[in-house]
Parts: C-alpha cells; structure tokens; sequence
C-alpha cells in the first residue's frame, strides 16, 4: 500500500548558516559521540577554548565584514553576537555550580 503523503528528504533542504559551516564545528555532536572524556581538568580546559572561539567569532566577522568579504553577512554576525552571549551565560551559570559544590565538599568533614 503506497501512502499518499509526499516524500521530502528534509536533511538535504536544510540550509546552514555560513557561521556553522565556516567558523567551528558544533562542540556538542564532537563531545557526544566520542565515548570516553578526559579528566576534569581536560573537559573543563577544553570548554573554556570553545567559549574563548565563540566569544572571538563575532569580532572575526565583523572585521571580514569591514574588509569587504562577501562571503559573511550583517545576519551570521548577529547570529554569532547571540551565540556568544548565551555562552557566557551558560559559563557563568557553570562556574558557579562549580565554586558552590566545592564549597559543599569543602564543608563534609571526614
């Protein structure tokens, strides 16, 4: 029995942002798929230099922008501006539950 709903292949229509495809590769997909994370040290260092890239990523745009590179528009700025923002955001948010679960540790008496 043939179903009479149309078929798109939806995956192949989806356009990315030249922020996604040029700038960096999505940390999220690279950390999920590889089984095995480092020590504390080595995952956290490790987000600190995506945070780093993420907040330099917006100021690298808007100098291609004023040098005259086509190839990025006012959008993928805007784009990377928000992208950056939530980013501290969310780091400061982790800094904090990290600074207050040491100090609950710090207070468990042995």
């Amino acid at each position: 029995m043939k179903s009479n709903f149309p078929q798109y292949d939806l995956a192949s229509r989806i356009q990315h942002s030249k922020f996604d495809a040029a700038m960096m590769p999505s940390a999220r997909v690279s950390r999920v798929e590889t089984p095995e994370t480092g020590d504390f040290k080595q995952v956290f260092t490790g987000l600190m230099e995506n945070l780093n890239e993420e907040l330099n990523a917006p100021d690298n745009m808007m100098k291609d922008i004023m040098s005259g590179n086509k190839n990025v528009d006012i959008h993928d700025v805007m784009t990377a501006m928000s992208k950056s923002e939530i980013s501290v955001n969310v780091a400061t948010q982790i800094i904090g539950k990290v600074i207050n679960a040491y100090d609950r540790v710090s207070q468990i008496s042995v």
